[in-house]
């Protein structure tokens, strides 16, 4: 509980520092990126020098993806890009940090990096989108989620041809998570697609509402 408030608190106060101008936007996304960039491979050095590399290790899980999606969004701020990492980012790095799948115990380096690469991804898309350093598309979430589905498309064809289980599309993680309240293989695909869409529309909902006043519309 302590790490999420850390991390919530982090990623607010970077964001009033942005919009504020207190602290250069580029300066700040630079860092980020390579920040993230920089964990990610001192993670991988450190995970396949011990497992070696092998099928059910490779980095394809959804937070893989949206970790390098936000590393592109801080590098190269397409107004694509960092909608992507905006809404799946937020989506997927926040249902993992509220109920995380671990597989070492706190405060072990594999833990200390699982908080980090996830919380860096709330963090980095707040000062992105929240502190106005980057600005995403301000349409309805459609393309982001076709994104993902496509992703997802692609890795279930992996899991099913490997017997490997990214993105927990053949089995449920061991941890408690929300797709328990789903049911059984497969309908907790669907319950987790539904409630991904879900959560991107509820993300969109500051977005829409900033473009509004922007372009000076009046709500009704």
């Amino acid at each position: 509980m302590v790490l999420l408030l850390g991390i919530a608190a982090g990623a607010a106060a970077l964001a009033v520092l942005c919009r504020r101008g207190w602290i250069r936007g580029r300066i700040v996304r630079l860092a980020l990126g390579i920040g993230l960039a920089g964990n990610e491979a001192a993670w991988w050095v450190f995970r396949y020098s011990h497992e070696g590399l092998h099928l059910w290790n490779l980095p394809l899980q959804l937070c893989d993806l949206t970790i390098w999606a936000t590393v592109l969004a801080c590098l190269r701020p397409a107004p694509w890009i960092v909608e992507f990492a905006y809404f799946a980012g937020l989506a997927g790095a926040g249902m993992a940090l509220l109920t995380p799948d671990l597989w070492s115990p706190w405060p072990s380096y594999p833990a200390i990096y699982f908080f980090a690469a996830h919380g860096g991804i709330v963090v980095a898309v707040a000062a992105l989108v929240f502190g106005g350093v980057a600005r995403p598309g301000t349409r309805p979430p459609w393309r982001a989620f076709r994104l993902l589905l496509a992703y997802t498309a692609i890795i279930g064809l992996f899991d099913a041809t490997t017997g490997t289980n990214y993105m927990y599309l053949r089995r449920k993680p061991r941890n408690e998570s929300l797709l328990d309240a789903f049911g059984p293989w497969p309908a907790y695909l669907v319950g987790g697609a539904a409630s991904a869409l879900a959560l991107f529309w509820l993300l969109w909902l500051p977005l829409r509402a900033t473009a509004r006043r922007l372009s000076g519309v009046t709500q009704r």
